[in-house]
C-alpha cells in the first residue's frame, strides 16, 4: 500500500486525546472506575436477588468444567482477532505485536463508550509499532468493515429464525421486541451500507461521512474525520485490487472470532445448568446486537441485564443467574481489561524507555 510513512501523535487521530507535553493517548480514569462500578453493581444485584442459602451444594459439579471451556474461547477468540490484525497488516505485525495491538483495543472498548470504541486506540498502537497512520487507520477501518459484514448474514438469519423461535424472549414485551427490531434494521442499514461503500463506491461513502461531519452539532471533528474518509477512500481501491481469497481469508478470520464471542454466554449458562444449547446461542447473538447500543462505558450494567433477560428464562434454576453472570463477566471483561492493562503499560514504558534514551543522547 502506498502510504506516506511518518512520525504520529494521538492527537492526529479522531477520539484521541492527548495532554499537554505528551503525544501519548489519554484515557479518562473516570471511564474505567465507572464501567467497573457499574458492572460490579449489576452483578451484586443480580446475585441479591437471585442467591438462596445453600446455593453451591445444589450445583451440578460436572458441568463446572464448561467454564474452562469458556477460558479456552475467549484465548481463541484472542488468538483469531490477533490473526485478522496480522493478516491484514500482510505480516508487517509480529503475533506478539499483533496481541498487544488488539489487547489494548479490546481494553479500551471495554472501558469506553461505544461512541468512542477501541477503533483510535488501536490505531495510535500500530503507529507504535512502526506502521504508518495511513496503514493503522486502514487496517483498523477494514477490520470493523468486515465485523459489520458479518451482520448482513446474521441479521436476516436471526429475523427468520425469530419467526419460528422465541430468539427474543416474551417477557421483553412488545416494548423490547419493537427495540429488537428497530436494532436489526439500524444495523442492518449501516452494514450494508459500509460494505458497499468500501468493495463498491468509496467516493459515496467518503461524502456521506463529510456531509453528516459538517452538521452543526459535529463540525469540531470535521477535518479530522475527512482525513480518515480520505485513508478509507485510498484503501478501498487498494482494497479492489487485492485477490478474492484475501477478502475471504480475513472474513473468515473476523467470523470465527464473532461466533467465539457469541458461543460465550451459552457455554457459561451450560456450565450450570442445562439448557436449550441452539436458542441460547442465538439468544447470546440477540445480546451481542442490543448490546451495541449500550451508551455506559463498555457496556457495563446494560450487559448484566441483557443477560438476564436473554438468557435467565433458559436456566430452569434461576437461583444460578446471578453467579453465571458473574462468572461470563469475569471471564469476559475482567480477564481482558485486566490483559489490555499489561499491554497498555508496555506502551507507556516503551514510551518511557525512549525518552530516557534520547535524553542521554543530547
Amino acid at each position: 500500500m502506498s502510504f506516506e510513512k511518518k512520525h504520529t501523535t494521538a492527537d492526529q487521530i479522531p477520539g484521541l486525546e492527548t495532554v499537554k507535553g505528551d503525544s501519548s493517548p489519554q484515557i479518562s480514569g473516570k471511564y474505567l472506575v465507572l464501567s467497573i462500578l457499574l458492572s460490579l453493581t449489576s452483578m451484586g444485584l443480580l446475585i441479591y436477588w437471585t442467591y438462596s442459602p445453600g446455593l453451591f451444594d445444589r450445583l451440578y459439579w460436572n458441568r463446572t468444567p464448561g467454564l474452562f471451556i469458556a477460558l479456552f474461547v475467549v484465548a481463541l477468540r484472542i488468538w483469531f482477532i490477533c490473526a485478522k490484525i496480522r493478516y491484514l497488516s500482510e505480516s508487517r505485525l509480529s503475533w506478539i505485536a499483533s496481541l498487544r495491538v488488539v489487547l489494548a483495543w479490546e481494553f479500551t472498548s471495554s472501558v469506553t463508550p461505544s461512541t468512542i470504541g477501541g477503533g483510535p486506540m488501536a490505531t495510535y498502537v500500530m503507529t507504535r509499532e512502526k506502521l504508518s497512520l495511513g496503514q493503522s487507520s486502514a487496517i483498523v477501518i477494514y477490520a470493523i468493515m468486515l465485523d459489520q459484514l458479518i451482520l448482513v448474514f446474521v441479521i436476516p438469519a436471526l429475523m427468520i429464525l425469530g419467526i419460528f423461535l422465541p430468539v427474543v424472549p416474551e417477557n421483553a414485551g412488545w416494548v423490547g421486541h419493537g427495540a429488537m427490531v428497530l436494532i436489526y434494521i439500524m444495523l442492518l442499514a449501516y452494514a450494508v451500507f459500509l460494505t458497499y461503500g468500501v468493495f463498491r463506491n468509496p467516493y459515496i461513502l467518503k461524502r456521506t461521512v463529510n456531509y453528516v461531519f459538517s452538521l452543526p452539532f459535529l463540525r469540531k471533528y470535521r477535518y479530522k474525520i475527512a482525513r480518515e474518509a480520505e485513508v478509507l477512500e485510498s484503501y478501498s481501491h487498494e482494497l479492489r485490487k487485492k485477490p478474492r481469497s484475501f477478502v475471504l481469508n480475513a472474513f473468515a478470520l473476523s467470523t470465527l472470532a464473532w461466533l467465539a464471542k457469541v458461543w460465550l454466554p451459552a457455554i457459561v449458562v451450560l456450565s450450570f445448568v442445562p439448557a436449550d444449547v441452539l436458542l441460547s446461542f442465538l439468544r447470546g447473538m440477540a445480546m451481542t446486537l442490543a448490546g451495541m447500543f449500550m451508551p455506559t462505558p463498555g457496556g457495563s450494567g446494560g450487559l448484566e441485564g441483557l443477560y438476564a433477560l436473554f438468557q435467565g428464562p433458559l436456566m430452569p434454576r434461576r437461583e444460578f443467574l446471578g453467579i453465571a453472570v458473574f462468572m461470563w463477566r469475569l471471564i469476559s471483561f475482567y480477564l481482558v481489561v485486566g490483559a489490555g492493562l499489561m499491554a497498555m503499560s508496555w506502551y507507556v514504558n516503551a514510551r518511557v524507555a525512549n525518552r530516557q534514551n534520547g535524553k542521554k543522547t543530547d
